[in-house]
């Protein structure tokens, strides 16, 4: 059974840090670019930060500098540390799991990220 499963949300001041988890299982961890989005309420999905399986990261402007995004593939694990957030960086924050060769997609669950001002 695949299975992607988010931890680590919660609610920060702003400024403060975070570091979101996602285990991922029944998938091979390895052959699969990561990426984290996250959704505001009320507004679509966005695109965060990436991680693909050759290294190479990518980041949304609002987040370049503060965000980080990181795997280990002995804990079939992907990670993103978050630091000096702010109240705009509120919402739903999911991991997807990108198969580089067939492009099949797995979603997380989501984690809550509440950031007050």
């Amino acid at each position: 059974q695949v299975q992607l499963v988010e931890s680590g949300g919660g609610l920060v001041q702003a400024g403060g840090s975070l570091r979101l988890s996602c285990a991922a299982s029944g998938i091979n961890f390895m052959v699969y670019n990561i990426r984290w989005y996250r959704q505001a309420p009320g507004n679509e999905r966005d695109l965060v930060a990436e991680l693909t399986t050759g290294g190479n990261t990518n980041s949304a402007d609002s987040v370049k500098g503060r965000f980080t995004i990181s795997r280990d593939n002995a804990k079939k694990t992907v990670y993103l540390k978050m630091n000096s957030l702010k109240p705009e960086d509120t919402g739903v924050y999911y991991c997807n799991a990108r198969n580089r060769l067939t492009k099949r997609e797995y979603w997380g669950q989501g984690t809550q990220v509440t950031v007050s001002s």
